[in-house]
């Protein structure tokens, strides 16, 4: 498919009539259309798909209003009468032929009450079967699924980062582009003649059954989507205001909030701390200053008693055994005359003699002064290690004072920094209220899920029904040979096209992973942050995996790599797809840096499609990115808007190519 050229008449900020050549040249697909912010751009997006798709278009400016509300406040103020239309013009291959297609979609406004008209030439005949059928037609040349993926804006990218809206987005993508709705639609096909044979008049009763278990399947459907939308509806207003709470909050930490909060936690950690001190300082006093510890101030003095004491000791002993030694050695004497020569017995004589001469001095000697109890010597020895023991006491509990009284003063600044409350008062109720929104917002979408749960359970009870109503009516049903074989064959078919549809899915999976995978590392700067990626075909949900084969949380990935992922996953899409259907790209490069701006320019663009309608700011191909991607510009464009009249036109050129209008 191949856009050829869209002309806007009247048609949002397009007063009169405004022509774009879209036609490419070889080797340029780029058409490149410039404009700043309210010029245009997104209103040119919404065009094609309104042109293609009418009251089913996914445009950006409808939101929750009617069709023909939208189609009222799209056409120009300035307009009269009240009247647009937009003419799109492309090509595309049908049955091995190229045929060309010039669609024109337009309405008038008259009153309350809009009117709209569409014509469709094919090959420059007005053909009136196609352009009554133009929504059904339409899908067989362009899905609005694959529309999705081919006209797309910054912001769309963005919402593909999601990782659970991108599990969405790759479902619907490879149902409908890689041929897998063609699969359940012949299977669904198959289940339509079984049912056509199973039909029969003397069956009443069972297809009033069946007709009512198609009622109330419809019925949950519709409950389901409308579940959906109350949900997405719901999330909308719980990240509005969890947004709104943060902001707050923010404001509340600033002003002191979080020291207000814990003010009775402060104190009563301070007052703990006053009694620990207490305690501490009642231990030194009445325990450590009280024992032996003030005796370290007389350790001189000690060292003196001890030796008087060991000295008065040691002469006490020694008055004692006087007069047994004598006796001994007397005795001893005795014995040794008897035994050694008289030399021998005079030396022992005279070393008895002189050691009974030292005790005799020693006790001479020493003065009885003191007088120590001989059963407290033994304490008296050891008072080195009962003051030893006590200072390490002392000091152990120095140092918890020391510390305790830290963690005081701490304690006390963070006091002194708490708000006054009158102070905060204010920002208390709002951060209160604004958490009573976030809260009230959360149990409705808690609520919305459970509904939206119940309904899909439900509907899948009522198909196993119907399946089951079905089956009883063809076992009693199928008595002709013929209408048996078609249902068994059916089925033989539908299950063979399952197990077709399993392994093709799985086969479109692998290479959608090597495609993405790929894309992801043509346009990123960090090529080895993703060594693989991987995509569960029951959930659609996409893995990264990092260089160490570990599962890498996407919350790793900055806001730009998220959206080179978004972007890399709609460019694998197109390839596997292998579809020659055009990209229409709105403000893609928000926020990218200018590395990864380089690489989108020089590696996507001019590869996303044989037709690539990029629509850019100032800012976004800047003069730089301008001179890298000019070598694939088949065309140019600025939208010129004047901010007097509110209206826009469009002119050739970019800003910085000769004779290009720049709009300041």
């Amino acid at each position: 498919m191949l856009l050829l050229n869209i002309t806007l008449s009247n048609f949002g900020a397009y007063k009169g009539e405004q022509y774009i050549n879209l036609a490419t040249k070889p080797g340029r697909p780029v058409i490149l259309i410039g404009g700043l912010n309210g010029c245009g751009k997104t209103t040119l997006l919404d065009a094609i798909q309104l042109a293609l798709y009418g009251r089913r278009a996914r445009t950006s400016g409808r939101g929750n209003r009617s069709y023909d509300s939208y189609l009222r406040d799209s056409i120009n103020r300035q307009a009269s009468p009240k009247h647009a239309y937009i003419t799109l013009e492309f090509t595309t291959t049908v049955e091995g032929q190229e045929r060309h297609y010039k669609v024109r979609r337009a309405w008038e406004a008259n009153g309350k009450s809009v009117r709209e008209f569409l014509t469709v030439l094919i090959d420059g005949v007005l053909d009136v079967p196609v352009s009554e059928q133009w929504a059904d037609y339409i899908e067989d040349l362009f899905p609005l699924e694959a529309g999705s993926l081919f006209f797309f804006d910054g912001e769309k990218i963005e919402s593909l980062a999601d990782p659970e809206r991108a599990a969405s987005v790759i479902e619907s993508a490879v149902h409908s582009l890689l041929g897998i709705n063609t699969i359940e639609q012949l299977r669904t096909d198959l289940l339509a003649l079984q049912r056509r044979q199973k039909v029969s008049n003397d069956d009443k009763e069972a297809l009033e059954q069946i007709q009512g278990l198609e009622s109330e399947i419809k019925r949950v459907a519709q409950e389901c989507a409308d579940s959906v939308q109350r949900m997405a509806s719901t999330r909308t207003a719980l990240d509005q205001a969890k947004s709104r709470f943060d902001a707050i909050d923010g404001a509340f930490s600033r002003e002191g909030g979080e020291l207000y909060t814990r003010r009775a936690e402060l104190e009563a950690e301070k007052n703990q701390a006053d009694a620990q001190l207490r305690s501490i300082k009642e231990t030194l006093a009445n325990t450590i200053a009280a024992g032996p510890l003030p005796l370290l101030l007389l350790r001189p003095q000690l060292e003196e008693l001890r030796e008087q004491v060991t000295k008065e000791r040691i002469a006490a002993q020694n008055a004692q055994v006087i007069d047994v030694l004598v006796a001994r050695d007397t005795r001893l004497l005795a014995e040794l005359k008897a035994l050694l020569p008289e030399e021998g017995v005079a030396t022992a004589e005279r070393f008895l003699a002189i050691d009974r001469e030292e005790r005799i001095k020693s006790t001479s000697d020493t003065r009885q002064v003191i007088n120590y109890p001989t059963a407290a010597v033994p304490l008296l020895l050891s008072i080195d290690d009962v003051i030893r023991q006590e200072t390490e006491r002392a000091r152990v509990l120095v140092k918890q004072a020391g510390e305790v009284r830290e963690r005081l003063n701490a304690l006390e600044r963070k006091l002194a920094g708490v708000p006054d409350k009158q102070v905060i008062a204010a920002l208390i109720e709002e951060r209160d209220a604004a958490r009573d929104v976030v809260t009230r917002h959360q149990v409705q979408l808690d609520a919305d899920i459970e509904a939206l749960e119940s309904a899909r359970r439900r509907h899948q009870q009522l198909l196993l029904e119907r399946d089951r109503a079905y089956q009883g009516r063809a076992q009693r049903l199928t008595r002709a040979e013929d209408v048996e074989r078609l249902i068994k064959y059916a089925n033989r078919s539908r299950n063979t096209l399952q197990k077709f549809g399993e392994v093709l899915l799985r086969r479109h999976i692998n290479r959608l992973e090597a495609a993405v995978l790929k894309s992801f590392k043509e346009l990123m700067r960090k090529s080895q942050l993703v060594r693989d990626l991987r995509i569960d075909t029951e959930k659609f949900t996409l893995t990264l995996m990092g260089p160490d084969d570990e599962e890498l949380d996407p919350s790793r990935l900055s806001a730009g790599e998220r959206q080179l992922l978004a972007v890399s996953l709609l460019w694998g899409l197109a390839r596997v797809a292998g579809n020659q259907l055009p990209s229409v790209i709105d403000t893609p490069l928000g926020r990218l840096d200018s590395h990864h701006r380089e690489h989108l320019v020089e590696r996507y663009f001019p590869k996303a499609s044989n037709q690539v309608l990029l629509l850019s700011t100032d800012e976004e191909i800047d003069e730089y990115l301008f001179s890298r991607l000019k070598p694939s510009i088949a065309r140019m464009y600025m939208l010129v808007h004047d901010d007097k009249t509110f209206t826009t036109t469009v002119e050739e050129g970019y800003w910085w190519t000769a004779g290009a209008t720049h709009v300041a």
